[in-house]
C-alpha cells in the first residue's frame, strides 16, 4: 500500500502526518486520549501511523523543482525528515514489539530498513526480502509480489527476481497495471539486457496515467538506446 499525502487547497494548508500527530498528542481532548489508547493498544493503527511518517519523510525528495520524478534510489537521503524517520521507527518497533503483528505493521518494517540505510544498495535487503515474503502470506496482492520480485533480486540476482515476477504472467487485477512491465524492465536492465529493458519502459509508460511517471520512463528508454 501507498500511502501519498494530500495537497493543500484554497485556504486550508496541508499539516504532515508527523505534525499532525505531535499536534494531537499534546492536546487533552477527548478525541486525543482515545487517538493515545487507539496507537497504544491497536498494532496496526500504530503500524499504519508508522508507514504514514515514514512515507511522508520521503516527499522532499521525491521530485525535482520541475515535477521530474526521482526514485527512492536515487534520491537525496539528507533532504529526509530525520524527525519523522524516528518517531515512525520508534512507533513500529514498539508496536512490533507487543502486538500482534499485522500488514500495515511489516509494510512500515520494511519502509524503516529503507529509511534507516546509508543508500539503496545498503538496505538489509535479506530481511526486506523476508518481510515481503511474510507479508505475502497475510495479504492477497499482487503489489506485494512485485515488490518481493525487487528484493529477490538484490538478494539473489536479477534472474531469480524475473522469475517469480513470472508468476504474476496473466493476472487479471495487473491487466491494466504498469507497474509488471516497470519492474521486469528495471530487472532486465540489471541482466544487461538494454533492448528488451528499453521495450518494456515504453510500454510501462503507455500504460500510466501519471505525467511524472510516463517521462520517468521514457527517459530510462531513452537512457539505455544511448548507451547501447
Amino acid at each position: 500500500m501507498a500511502v501519498r499525502p494530500c495537497s493543500a487547497f484554497g485556504q486550508f494548508s496541508f499539516q504532515s502526518p508527523r505534525s499532525a500527530y505531535s499536534s494531537a498528542m499534546r492536546s487533552g481532548s477527548p478525541s486525543t486520549i482515545l487517538l493515545r489508547a487507539t496507537v497504544h493498544e491497536n498494532g496496526e493503527v500504530a503500524g499504519l501511523l508508522a508507514l504514514m511518517l515514514l512515507t511522508d519523510a520521503r516527499r522532499p525528495a521525491r521530485s525535482t523543482a520541475d515535477g521530474r520524478l526521482i526514485p527512492m534510489a536515487e534520491q537525496d537521503r539528507g533532504l529526509w525528515n530525520r524527525d519523522a524517520i524516528d518517531e515512525g521507527i520508534d512507533i513500529v518497533t514498539d508496536a512490533m514489539s507487543r502486538t500482534a503483528l499485522g500488514p500495515y505493521q511489516l509494510q512500515a518494517a520494511i519502509a524503516a530498513l529503507h529509511a534507516e540505510a546509508s543508500t539503496a544498495e545498503a538496505a538489509d535487503w535479506m530481511q526486506i526480502f523476508g518481510l515481503y515474503t511474510l507479508l505475502e502470506t497475510m495479504t492477497d496482492n499482487p503489489a506485494v509480489t512485485l515488490n518481493r520480485a525487487v528484493a529477490t533480486a538484490m538478494v539473489y540476482g536479477p534472474q531469480a527476481g524475473l522469475r517469480l515476477l513470472s508468476t504474476l504472467d496473466g493476472d487479471p487485477r495487473l491487466a491494466r497495471s504498469h507497474r509488471p512491465d516497470a519492474v521486469r524492465a528495471h530487472l532486465l536492465e540489471q541482466t544487461g539486457d538494454r533492448d528488451a529493458a528499453a521495450a518494456l519502459y515504453r510500454s510501462a509508460a503507455r500504460k500510466t496515467t501519471s505525467i511524472p511517471e510516463q517521462n520517468y520512463l521514457r527517459a530510462r528508454a531513452t537512457q539505455l538506446g544511448h548507451a547501447g
